[in-house]
């Protein structure tokens, strides 16, 4: 499994979960929601601009593809995709 901190432009379908995502110029559709959950920031660090100290980020495990590439294969993954 590869981490990856790089900024990706998610896009929300008729569910709250995200349906596309662009991700290094790529457009990515999701096939399917694997898991959801929301994480809390740790009490000890600082409070957000916002004065809330324990700030919440809403994340979603997916599988997705982009079509097939020029082999004819079908290019997936699974991706975590955090909400701010």
């Amino acid at each position: 499994m590869r981490q990856y901190d790089d900024p990706v432009e998610v896009r929300r379908g008729e569910s709250e979960g995200p349906d596309q995502f662009l991700w290094r110029g790529r457009l990515w559709q999701v096939r399917a929601v694997l898991a959801h959950w929301v994480e809390t920031g740790p009490w000890w660090q600082e409070r957000r601009a916002d004065g809330d100290l324990l700030a919440e980020r809403e994340l979603w495990r997916v599988e997705a593809a982009r079509g097939r590439d020029l082999s004819g294969l079908d290019v997936a993954g699974v991706f975590d995709l955090s909400f701010d």
